[in-house]
């Protein structure tokens, strides 16, 4: 038995209750990273071990890859990917771009998925079928939109100052030809991509539990998400996601080279 919206609206309220009330409250940070920046905060930790703990209550034959307390059973049938804070960057500069992704796999595939942002209010679900948005501003059905081509496109990514080398060249020349880019938006500008507003996502260096909660939800919502050469994303890595064939394929073309 595969779980439910409701079973997952669930586990999105366990995590608001442990992140929300420390958003905009001055958390505690720990940097998990000697040589750099990459932060964790008490939220983190507690939103995880709350979505855990139901996980485990309600279908304990599964498996869970998580980003702050390990993983278990990856080699099980169905496994849950979490990221309880993506953008933990935003969340300590109050920025409400930050979410909590919550994902399934059956057999290393993802199938269902939710990217959850408590502040605004949002859901993004993919239930195994099609993906809907609830919100302030009602339901629906997401679906992602054709801009026609690259020449057209809203590109997104986290950081250009993520990318060195071949990979910051191919970046900056795929951002050279789009109509417009922003950065910082994290698991947010996937979730406007499935929602038709935006039209390619690109990122490096990114773990299973980054892209877990959110393949589903562009997939189902009519999007494309692949390894910048084609494969498979559940593994993380290079990403791109686009709202249609067209702005993938010419992304693409600049990404494999």
């Amino acid at each position: 038995m595969l779980p439910d919206r409701s079973f997952f609206y669930r586990l999105a309220e366990a995590a608001k209750a442990e992140t929300l009330p420390r958003f905009r409250a001055g958390v505690d940070v720990v940097n998990k990273e000697a040589s750099g920046f990459d932060p964790v905060t008490e939220g983190d930790r507690a939103a995880e071990v709350a979505i855990r703990s139901l996980i485990e209550a309600e279908f304990p034959d599964h498996g869970i890859l998580g980003e702050e307390h390990g993983s278990v059973g990856l080699d099980r049938e169905h496994v849950w990917v979490i990221d309880p804070i993506d953008g933990t960057r935003a969340f300590i500069s109050g920025v409400p771009v930050w979410g909590t992704l919550i994902g399934l796999q059956k057999n290393g595939r993802a199938i269902m998925g939710l990217i959850d942002q408590p502040f605004t209010g949002e859901r993004y679900f993919a239930d195994g079928n099609g993906s809907t948005y609830s919100g302030p501003d009602g339901e629906r059905q997401l679906k992602v939109r054709d801009c026609g081509s690259l020449s057209n496109a809203i590109l997104f990514t986290t950081s250009p100052h993520l990318f060195v080398g071949e990979e910051l060249a191919k970046y900056r020349e795929i951002e050279s030809q789009a109509r417009l880019f922003r950065y910082g938006t994290d698991c947010y500008a996937y979730a406007l991509l499935a929602a038709g507003h935006v039209d390619l996502v690109i990122e490096n260096s990114l773990k299973p539990y980054d892209v877990g909660g959110i393949i589903p939800v562009v997939e189902q919502a009519g999007g494309i998400m692949t390894t910048w050469d084609g494969g498979r994303p559940e593994m993380g890595g290079t990403i791109i996601a686009a709202g249609s064939r067209a702005v993938y394929e010419q992304a693409c073309a600049i990404l494999s080279r």
